[in-house]
């Protein structure tokens, strides 16, 4: 007969566990990672619980006693406070000294005997005492002894039942048969920059002054002053490498170039280099960890892009033909997403036999920017690169480099979406941008807030980027627009705006029912003009200003949607229990007309002292008003005001500048 084990304690449906323990869970620095789980034994003995929870590589394990919440449900938390990867899992036994000083004192409540009951504490301490150290050992026996002797059932009773010998025997537990769940389980930790951003995308050869020449990295950074004072921390640079001459091209993706088109700085490779080199019209080497340095001096982190992919002129096709797909002919096949064609580009073979030393060269680029100095990475089309290849480099990378950010820009489906945040990146593009009626929103917020997708998912939200400029920017003009970075900024803690076409509300598409931008930068060097009165780039400021002085902004987890009694305005609460910081979101989705309606305030997380009368102020105006109650009114006319960030119970502060 088989010999079953002796252990009775079950552990189940631990949360969070993402995939059964496959994949990390994600967390910042800084903050508590809450764990609960079912545990459970046969029978009516007490058990005991433990959160287990290390950093990866420690051998000791910190110990946290759980707390019963009821229902066999059992929670406890602890504090990752530094960069990089945590193991946790939870431990239980049955306790046989609780479960024995639990019945003795009912037993001395029904003033029963409890003659024996008491030689069995002594017992157990005695069992105790076998694992401690020596001078405890020593107390744990004197205790016994006691309790043997010829005392009071009472005086014993006082002896077992004292906090310090409770203390004392729960020092020593018989953890034999203890059960350990497993696998362990893991929590990723960031730093705070990929849990709070702002990012700002420019095209860095649209820099220059004069109207026709192309910029330089110089050039750029007189433009540093200009994306900080609107309050961003990440300047995204769109690939800042050669670009290819084969096939390159046009204006508005014309098939055929005309002289003097710059090409799509997507399509990497030239006989000036690759992806390890810059492109010569921007400057040198130096001219960028020039650009790099004095972003950092503003408060600015510079982003690059990661494209893996080749123009036909790139280093690696002469040199290395095997990585990429030939077709029948013999010709290389370029890249296509019918109906687009993408003649300028060749995909790379990612599964072919040679694929090894290709990773390898591929992981190489992406530590050539980490050694000059870049932490943060945008990656082009993810989705199109086998799910092993990012988890082997990410996570090499991140275990030299464990402050690497890296954004997945992966506009897919939602499955695809969510395992690459899974493998390791840090961001992730959302489907915000296409998502623009109430009922939309509030379904996509939820899930992001609400299911199991907050404990890896990180949404980064774009109102538009060089690819994509929505009909309803086309058609809601700059009101629009100014309701769109509303929305952004304040659903999502991480969220960016390729500029300066947003600012200055660019919204002609290439044709009717085109998504593509008329005059796209991708194909041309652009001409800005900052000082367009027409620019929202104050409500850009002041927007940012208001997320660095909100702690409420600066997490993603804690949107509420509120209700509010018409189709057109969405209400949402945002709040930070640490600072008592609480606001109320409410924007106009219609561009063109005036929307009221009565919002519902949730006044208990607000801590209102006074519901029947109180103060909010709106943080983008700072006018105050007066509310009574859980209803009250508002109105906003988008050509004036498309928006409402109130600050609840607030009566004379004024939110000042971080």
């Amino acid at each position: 007969m088989k010999t079953h084990q002796r252990t009775r304690v079950v552990i189940e449906r631990i949360h969070p566990c993402i995939d059964c323990g496959r994949f990390p869970v994600k967390r910042i620095a800084g903050e508590e990672l809450l764990v609960e789980a079912d545990v459970f034994a046969d029978g009516h003995d007490e058990l005991s619980v433990f959160l287990l929870h290390r950093i990866e590589g420690c051998e000791h394990w910190s110990m946290t006693p759980m707390e019963h919440l009821g229902n066999d449900r059992w929670q406890a938390s602890f504090a990752v406070s530094d960069v990089g990867a945590y193991v946790y899992t939870i431990t239980a036994w049955v306790d046989a000294f609780r479960t024995w000083r639990r019945k003795l004192l009912k037993l001395v409540e029904a003033e029963q005997d409890v003659s024996v009951d008491l030689l069995t504490g002594a017992d157990l301490m005695e069992r105790a005492a076998e694992r401690a150290s020596v001078s405890d050992a020593e107390r744990l026996r004197g205790l016994a002894c006691l309790v043997r002797a010829g005392m009071t059932p009472a005086e014993k009773v006082a002896i077992l039942t004292d906090p310090a010998t409770i203390e004392l025997v729960h020092r020593y537990p018989d953890r034999s048969e203890a059960t350990t769940f497993a696998p362990e389980l893991r929590v990723t930790v960031d730093r705070p920059r990929a849990g709070f951003s702002a990012w700002y995308e420019l095209f860095p050869r649209s820099c220059s002054p004069e109207p026709g020449r192309h910029g330089t990295f110089a050039d750029c950074q007189k433009w540093l002053p200009y994306i900080a004072g609107m309050g961003f921390d990440v300047l995204y640079l769109p690939p800042i490498h050669p670009v290819g001459v084969t096939a390159r091209k046009g204006r508005n993706n014309a098939v055929q170039a005309e002289e003097g088109d710059p090409g799509t700085p997507w399509a990497i490779g030239s006989l000036e280099g690759g992806h390890k080199d810059i492109h010569p019209s921007l400057g040198t080497l130096a001219d960028f960890r020039s650009l790099r340095d004095a972003a950092g001096r503003q408060g600015i982190e510079l982003a690059l892009d990661i494209a893996f992919q080749c123009s036909p002129d790139h280093p690696y096709v002469r040199e290395h033909p095997e990585w990429f797909r030939r077709r029948p002919d013999g010709t290389v096949q370029y890249a296509e997403n019918p109906p687009k064609k993408y003649q300028d580009i060749y995909p790379l073979e990612f599964e072919g036999d040679d694929r090894e030393p290709l990773w390898q060269e591929l992981r190489s680029v992406v530590q050539f920017w980490v050694d000059q100095g870049v932490r943060v990475f945008r990656v082009d089309n993810p989705h199109t690169k086998p799910f092993a290849f990012w988890e082997w480099l990410i996570g090499s990378l991140k275990q030299d480099h464990p402050d690497l950010i890296f954004l997945a820009e992966a506009f897919t489906r939602p499955k695809v979406m969510a395992r690459l945040a899974k493998l390791g990146f840090t961001q992730s593009y959302t489907y915000f941008t296409w998502r623009r009626t109430k009922w939309e929103l509030i379904e996509y917020i939820t899930e992001l807030t609400r299911t199991e997708t907050t404990e890896f998912f990180r949404p980064n939200f774009w109102p538009n980027t060089p690819d994509i400029l929505m009909d309803y920017l086309q058609e809601g003009g700059p009101a629009m627009f100014r309701a769109r970075l509303v929305l952004a900024a304040t659903l999502s803690s991480n969220y960016g705006i390729y500029g300066p076409a947003f600012e200055l509300c660019v919204n002609a598409p290439r044709e009717p029912a085109s998504e593509e931008y008329l005059d796209s930068e991708k194909y041309e060097l652009k001409h800005w003009n900052l000082d367009d009165p027409r620019s929202i780039s104050p409500l850009i400021a002041r927007v940012n200003q208001i997320r660095r002085s909100s702690r409420a902004l600066q997490q993603s987890r804690n949107v509420q949607i509120q209700h509010v009694d018409n189709e057109q305005l969405i209400a949402y609460s945002r709040w930070d229990e640490a600072t008592s910081d609480s606001l109320l979101v409410v924007v106009n989705l219609d561009p063109h007309h005036t929307q009221d309606g009565w919002v519902t305030v949730d006044l208990e997380r607000a801590a209102v002292p006074t519901p029947e009368r109180y103060v909010v102020r709106d943080l983008l105006t700072d006018r105050t008003y007066t509310w009574t109650g859980l209803r009250n009114y508002v109105s906003l006319d988008p050509s004036v005001q498309p928006a409402h960030i109130f600050r609840i119970g607030v009566a004379d502060a004024v939110y000042g500048d971080d």
